[in-house]
């Protein structure tokens, strides 16, 4: 155990969010999510027992969000309005707002297909325990910067 360190980050998972560079992007997927198929080649970690809310909230206690393009995409629920927002979406948009600056303006719903085209190129994916379906987001990394010399 680490102080100061959500007890949901798995040393794997630590290790993934550190090699991750700016601009990758990490996919947190519901337990019916295709993680398999589509994360060939790249790190696949699972949160049994633990809905997206909760993985939210570990990952973005220590990943900074890209907050320029595209810092958040989360899967469109099929037959619904482009803008619809299950409750568990929201709940986990929520966090990306209070814990990484990214406001409902940077949050794209994306088509279901296009989503798994996205995922196809994630760095990673954390699959969760996650019963809701469509309950699937992408997080893009920022950076942690010092302001430029002069």
């Amino acid at each position: 155990m680490l102080k100061g360190i959500d007890p949901l980050l798995t040393p794997e998972l630590l290790k993934v969010l550190a090699e991750m560079g700016h601009a990758d992007t990490i996919a947190i997927v519901d337990a019916n999510f295709t993680a398999v198929t589509l994360g060939q080649g790249k790190p696949l970690l699972r949160l049994p027992g633990i809905g997206l809310e909760r993985a939210c909230k570990a990952v973005l206690s220590v990943l900074p969000l890209e907050l320029e393009e595209g810092p958040v995409s989360f899967m469109a629920v099929s037959d619904q309005p482009r803008d619809y927002r299950s409750a568990v979406q929201q709940r986990a948009l929520n966090l990306c707002e209070s814990l990484g600056g990214a406001g409902p303006d940077l949050c794209e719903s994306v088509e279901r297909y296009a989503f798994y085209d996205r995922v196809r190129g994630a760095y990673a994916i954390v699959q969760t325990g996650e019963l809701q379906p469509f309950a699937n987001l992408l997080l893009r990394k920022g950076v942690i910067a010092e302001a430029l010399e002069s």
